[in-house]
């Protein structure tokens, strides 16, 4: 599966960007999908995860609240609304296709990333 996430950029605390990554090459709908992230000199970790239908999410705690994930299996687009953010949001933004439905079962292939930048 290819993934091409978009929608980085420049923003101030407290303000809001959307992501978005579009998936081509196999069944999107059939795959669990999610959103990590990586900030300079830190391990990457995950953000948030939708269920192949969407009907179960997972939002780390860093950021419940703040970020909605979501998906149209119809335009094969998995999205990541984020809002009051803050400088320690700043990272490289990945969205990860699943290995299976269900996001429990852990992700296989990973988009080139978008550069989130938060401004105090």
């Amino acid at each position: 599966v290819q993934l091409q996430a978009s929608g980085g950029g420049l923003v101030q605390a407290g303000g809001s960007l959307g992501l978005s990554c579009a998936a081509s090459g196999r069944t999107f709908g059939n795959y669990a999908m999610g959103w990590f992230r990586q900030a300079p000199g830190k391990e990457r970790e995950v953000v948030a995860a939708i269920s192949w239908r969407g009907g179960s999410t997972y939002y780390s705690d860093s950021v419940r609240g703040r970020f909605t994930i979501s998906r149209d299996n119809t335009k094969n687009t998995v999205y990541l609304q984020m809002h009051s953010l803050k400088p320690e949001d700043t990272a490289v933004y990945y969205c990860a296709a699943g290995k299976g439905p269900y996001y429990s079962t852990g992700f296989g292939s990973w988009g080139q990333g978008t550069q989130v930048t938060v401004s105090s």
